[in-house]
């Protein structure tokens, strides 16, 4: 029998869920395009029932090579976010992450996906009270972080309307394929008998019960507890399987566990969380070897440097053709002068001496290089953010540079002879062996020229910090090799020199008029070691140089032990006066980087800058830098150059890194350089230009021009 009542209780849901699917079969959710991703909210169903969970997502389709981060982004990025604007009662869940692929930036270890991902989530909240067949109206803020070469903050307002029905759902087509992948690449699990302790600096995982069924990775999900670009060490120890890795130089974590994703223990990945026991403290840092380790990847600061492609016998010419060029850069000249009044006081005709000189110059030139380097390497072993031309960083090394081109000057200038320090008998010996002066001499050019970096030099220096300690000390090598030879052939085909004047009274003039050189680059590195600790250190450095002078002039006049004794005393005293204080006050900003139009550099600043469609120049720098002030007042501060700047609306960053700053130095590790100057132009959606080091002005009008 027909009964019209049960029939409508049953047919007018229906109808009314039929209705509502009709009038949002064309449901609201445009896609959102940017330069580099297209973003979409999309549902795995057609319609949301209120008595289930459906699953919602973030669909992100990146442009090729392009990529966003996990819920942890690793050693550099941001994870991205979503900001729910839902109707009242509605309620989103949080992210459900598939597992990241690994996006490698030696010497860092980043995490987070490529082409196309989506992002789900369940809603977990429907109120019971919704009308029937009346569509829900959901929209979403989406912010992520994209990075190719550079890295560009970037977002959507997302929406998507779907009806709501008291009936089951179906899963909409379109969507279905795309939710099963994502579901598929969610971890299993969770793990819940993990635990971690930690040993000096060390985070031990155990698994007890497992085996490695393929490769054993563990992805942390909380940020700033690891180092991700260690290397993980797997282990049996028994039944439980052991995974150790370190934790981060930068530790901030304070949490006293890990959690995160392991993947190899089954056939998909597994999520974990585990309690730690032991003293959390930071880890000792990246071994120099990691970098070259890691294959290359995206940046969070964009290069367009091949140094870590190049090979070793490249390398070695490079630095072999960057030390030779060394000579001509400013930051040489003062010792070059030393050298040319060598040659000139030297006896073209005693072959064997000048031969001996100039192996002792290049020895001294060479063991200073290996020397310099062996440090530099130690110190980034040890976590140290340091790059060549690390030592004129520290204060203490800049002041008493500058006291010892003072001393050099006044004795050009005739106020006393280095031979006053010794014995009549030792001082006569050194006159007529001068092999120890002449290695001095070249331990003396290797320091001061270390801080400069010539043509071909940057990407050798970049390659050999990536490499073994040999092969790195064996670039080295070959650097100050390649600055010594110029001397070394001179000095082994003595004829050459047959076309200097012969010795005479014009020899003593050319040597005082070579202190003026010395006395202005006392005056420079003044400057320099303001710039470091504050104008407080003035009065102080001034009264040092005082009593240097005293001492100098005392030990010209001193006769007898006594008098050179109380010599060398008043230049200790020099000495202890201007050695900085740890109470001189900071210098709160490099001054180069407050100069007209060019701002302070940072990764955040260069990213909101990219994001805003801007073209950027960063002039990587420092006060200790000679080439670069040169390049700054020959070629940067010209008005030419700043009108091009103007025209094409770029913006100006200067990266000071006169004082150490691990920014900094970060930065110029990922263009494979380790000194400075470094020239960066940046253009949206092109890759990165590297102007050379050695800059002139058509050569950065060319460069605007191509933007």
């Amino acid at each position: 029998m027909f009964h019209l009542s049960a029939f409508l209780r049953r047919a007018l849901p229906a109808a009314a869920t039929f209705f509502a699917l009709v009038a949002c079969a064309d449901a609201f959710a445009a896609a959102v395009k940017t330069d580099y991703i297209e973003a979409e909210l999309i549902a795995r169903n057609t319609a949301l029932n209120v008595g289930e969970k459906p699953l919602i997502g973030i669909r992100l389709k990146h442009a090729p090579h392009w990529h966003t981060y996990w819920q942890n982004p690793g050693d550099s990025g941001m994870p991205t976010t979503i900001q729910w604007k839902l109707p009242a009662g509605f309620k989103a869940g949080p992210i459900l992450w598939p597992v990241p692929e690994l996006l490698p930036v030696p010497p860092l270890m980043n995490y987070g996906y490529e082409g196309e991902v989506l992002l789900p989530m369940e809603l977990v909240a429907i109120p019971n009270e919704w009308p029937a067949g009346q569509p829900a109206k959901l929209a979403a803020r989406v912010d992520w972080l994209v990075c190719k070469d550079v890295c560009i903050p970037g977002g959507a307002d997302l929406e998507l309307t779907l009806p709501v029905v008291g009936t089951p759902t179906t899963a909409d087509p379109k969507n279905a394929a795309l939710f099963e992948r994502a579901l598929a690449a969610l971890p299993g699990g969770p793990i819940t008998n993990a635990t971690a302790k930690t040993h000096d600096g060390v985070i031990e995982l155990r698994f007890p019960g497992r085996k490695p069924t393929g490769h054993v990775y563990v992805y942390s999900g909380i940020e700033g507890l690891v180092e991700h670009a260690a290397p993980q060490k797997v282990s049996q120890d028994g039944n439980d399987l052991l995974v150790s890795f370190p934790v981060t130089q930068q530790l901030s974590a304070a949490e006293p566990r890990i959690a995160g994703v392991v993947t190899g223990l089954d056939a998909q990945a597994l999520s974990f969380a585990a309690p730690m026991s032991g003293k959390l403290v930071a880890g000792p840092g990246l071994p120099p070897t990691v970098a070259a380790a890691a294959a290359a990847g995206s940046a969070s600061v964009g290069t367009s440097s091949k140094a870590d492609e190049l090979s070793f016998g490249v390398a070695l010419l490079l630095a072999l053709c960057g030390g030779m060029i060394l000579n001509l850069m400013p930051c040489v000249f003062p010792i070059l002068s030393l050298k040319v009044l060598g040659f000139a006081q030297g006896d073209a005709n005693n072959r064997r001496a000048m031969r001996i000189g100039g192996i002792a110059f290049a020895a001294g030139v060479v063991l200073s290089f290996v020397a310099l380097a062996a440090a530099l390497l130690a110190l980034r072993a040890a976590g140290d953010a340091v790059g060549w031309g690390f030592q004129l960083q520290s204060p203490a090394v800049v002041s008493l540079l500058a006291l010892l081109f003072f001393a050099l000057g006044l004795n050009l200038s005739g106020v006393f002879e280095f031979g006053s320090f010794l014995p009549g008998g030792l001082a006569g010996a050194q006159a007529k062996n001068p092999v120890v002066d002449s290695a001095l001499s070249g331990v003396l050019a290797a320091v001061v020229a270390s801080p400069c970096t010539a043509p071909f030099m940057g990407a050798a220096l970049g390659f050999a910090v990536t490499q073994s300690a040999v092969m790195a000390l064996t670039i080295f090598a070959a650097l100050g090799f390649g600055m010594a030879l110029p001397y070394l052939l001179l000095a082994w085909f003595p004829t050459w020199l047959k076309r200097l004047p012969r010795p005479g009274p014009w020899l003593l003039r050319f040597k005082q008029v070579l202190a003026f050189p010395m006395y202005a680059t006392v005056v420079w590195l003044a400057w320099v070691l303001v710039l470091q600790v504050g104008d407080g250190v003035i009065p102080w450095f001034g009264a040092g140089l005082v009593l240097v002078g005293l001492g100098a002039w005392i030990l010209g006049q001193a006769r007898g032990v006594t008098g050179r004794v109380f010599a060398v005393l008043v230049l200790v005293a020099g000495i202890f006066s201007a050695w900085p204080r740890d109470d001189a006050t900071q210098a709160a900003t490099p001054v180069s980087s407050q100069s007209g139009p060019w701002g302070a550099f940072s990764k955040a600043a260069l990213a909101q800058a990219s994001a805003a469609g801007k073209p950027v120049f960063i002039d990587f720098t420092a006060a200790w830098c000679v080439t670069c002030q040169v390049n700054k007042k020959v070629v940067l501060e010209t008005t030419a150059v700043h009108e091009a700047f103007a025209a094409k609306n770029v913006v100006l960053m200067r990266a000071d890194w006169t004082r150490r700053d691990p920014e900094i130095t970060s930065a110029l590790a990922e263009f494979g350089r380790n000194g400075v100057p470094v020239y960066a132009l940046y253009a949206p959606g092109k890759p990165v230009v590297l102007l050379p080091e050695i800059l002139r002005t058509q050569i950065v009008l060319d460069a605007l021009k191509a933007l």
